[in-house]
């Protein structure tokens, strides 16, 4: 019975509070939100204020995006570190920080972020050089979080996570086929819109150049590398197919004595019979 009458409360106050809604100015701001939302996404620049993740449906918002977000909107930012672990003797640090925005001088609203060094980006790097990285990424976090908060861009952006574009990026590495390789096109230089398996044909050692290359993405590197072993795998079935052939053809100490000379001579492999399409 109690239950019942809870339940009738809360409609109660539910359309206590819609009653009192003047509709009319709630459409005025949300006209508003739209055309900020608007104003935001011709203003703001792809691959420095936001990034778009393959296989998303969403931009992610980065730092500089949020940055110039707050400038339009007048807003200034303060921070807190609400958890802090410090442990030097095992190595981990770990940080919570809370982003709290304001308007002249009025708290308008606040965001979370949080960074620690067990998290999968940091598994292989020395923990010790880490404390600090991982404070200015929580803080970063939180102020991303306040400011698609405030500007109410949640259907516009996601959150900035870096994590998830190392994570994808770490996938496409693991699961990358020759085929995949090949097919990967360069976004910049002079074979700019061609894909790795043109610009094998046109120009192998410009990939080998690539490879070698420190800036050069990890994504790339592992496609070139991927084109390159399975070349040279191609090559080794080819050597086995000719010994086959001439082991039907000749003794067993022949194969041994006369044909092994000839697999170390690895045949080369025509366009035609590259290991990718």
């Amino acid at each position: 019975m109690a239950e019942t009458a809870l339940k009738v409360q809360n409609q109660v106050d539910s359309l206590s509070i819609i009653d009192s809604m003047d509709l009319n100015a709630i459409q005025g701001t949300l006209s508003k939100i739209n055309q900020f939302q608007m104003v935001v996404q011709n203003t703001l620049k792809a691959d420095h204020d936001y990034g778009i993740i393959p296989g998303t449906n969403k931009p992610t918002l980065l730092k500089p995006g949020a940055e110039k977000i707050l400038m339009l909107m007048g807003l200034t930012s303060e921070y807190e570190v609400t958890e802090r672990v410090q442990d030097y003797e095992k190595g981990f640090f770990a940080f919570t920080v809370r982003c709290e925005l304001y308007k002249n001088g009025i708290k308008i609203t606040e965001g979370v972020g949080h960074c620690n060094t067990k998290e999968k980006k940091y598994i292989n790097q020395d923990p010790y050089t880490l404390a600090n990285t991982c404070l200015k990424m929580a803080k970063k976090r939180a102020q991303i979080d306040a400011t698609l908060t405030v500007a109410s861009l949640s259907d516009v952006f996601t959150q900035d996570i870096e994590d998830m574009q190392e994570y994808i990026q770490t996938e496409q590495i693991e699961t990358m086929t020759p085929e995949d390789a090949a097919k990967i096109k360069l976004t910049f230089g002079k074979y700019k819109g061609k894909t790795l398996k043109e610009i094998y044909k046109a120009q192998h050692d410009y990939l080998e150049w690539l490879l070698n290359q420190e800036r050069t993405d990890p994504v790339i590197k592992k496609a070139i590398q991927t084109m390159f072993d399975a070349v040279e795998q191609q090559k080794i079935r080819k050597a086995q197919q000719h010994l086959q052939q001439q082991a039907h053809q000749q003794e067993q100490k022949e194969v041994q004595e006369e044909v092994a000379p000839i697999f170390e001579e690895i045949p080369e492999v025509n366009d035609s019979e590259l290991p990718f399409y």
